[in-house]
């Protein structure tokens, strides 16, 4: 035994049947998105789905044990899994920024008229003419209120826990989920009240795709933040080992900051010298 032991810093994983389940339950999941928009059966999407969310559930609890066994998250572990989650928040920001693109392409050379395609699109006015905006200081300033609240509270868990306060972290944890899922709802109302769809003009089109993906962060997000909490009443994290929650603070701040730049350019940017819907 003493000579297959570890002698190194690395992680090298066990054998793990997660990759190729995963990737045969995503491409079942594809064919059954296809399938579905086709008129065809459903099934074959959700069975996909759920193959998709197990392959989830097990491939993040083989990564939890391996957090709490003491042994494969050394500190170069650790440093490279904040390499990893950074890259990701990177791209993720560049996702982003295709949708805000998108919004800025139209709002500014909706004027030029040699684009006949985008004239065709907007009409030649940005918004859209007879497209009812949001007031930006009605539902969305309430909504920003909520999240940068949320920031503050996840904030407080991360200090709490750093100084091995157990109820602080709790407590902090379980305010951030609540006005994540207050968000949420609060976005879902919005909605319901839009004076434009989604399709039939451009603006309404940018304007769901980038608010609705981000929407879709903040459920993550708040599933994310609720796996800390119950990893947290199981108390598995400590001062010196919590990559996990670290990664989940990350992720919810990054998700506050891209609100912040649509409530500021979409909403009120977006806004100024146009009926609004009250």
């Amino acid at each position: 035994m003493a000579a297959i032991a570890k002698n190194h810093d690395y992680h090298l994983v066990n054998p793990s049947p997660w990759p190729f389940v995963g990737s045969v339950a995503t491409f079942v999941l594809a064919l059954g998105g296809i399938a579905w928009m086709h008129n065809w059966t459903p099934w074959l999407f959700f069975i996909g789905l759920a193959g998709v969310l197990y392959t989830m559930y097990a491939w993040w609890s083989d990564v939890i044990a391996e957090a709490n066994n003491g042994v494969d998250h050394t500190p170069v572990v650790q440093m490279h899994h904040r390499y990893g989650m950074l890259l990701f928040i990177a791209s993720e920001v560049m996702f982003f920024v295709a949708w805000f693109w998108a919004y800025f392409d139209g709002f500014f050379r909706f004027d030029d008229v040699e684009q006949a395609t985008r004239v065709i699109a907007t009409g030649g006015h940005w918004p859209p003419l007879g497209v009812e905006l949001f007031d930006p200081f009605h539902l969305p300033l309430f909504n920003t209120l909520i999240l940068l609240t949320s920031g503050t509270t996840v904030t407080w868990a991360h200090h709490a826990l750093l100084n091995n306060d157990r109820q602080g972290l709790k407590w902090g944890l379980i305010l951030t989920i609540a006005l994540g899922a207050l968000f949420s709802a609060v976005q879902i109302l919005e909605y319901t009240e839009a004076g434009f769809s989604f399709s039939g003009n451009l603006y309404g089109a940018t304007f769901f795709m980038a608010t609705g993906f981000h929407g879709f962060h903040v459920f993550i997000g708040t599933i994310f933040l609720l796996v800390c909490l119950i990893r947290a009443q199981r108390g598995d994290f400590t001062p010196e080992r919590h990559l996990g929650f670290e990664f989940a603070a990350w992720y919810w701040h990054f998700v506050d900051v891209v609100w912040l730049f649509l409530f500021a350019s979409v909403y009120v940017w977006g806004s100024w010298g146009v009926a609004l819907n009250h």
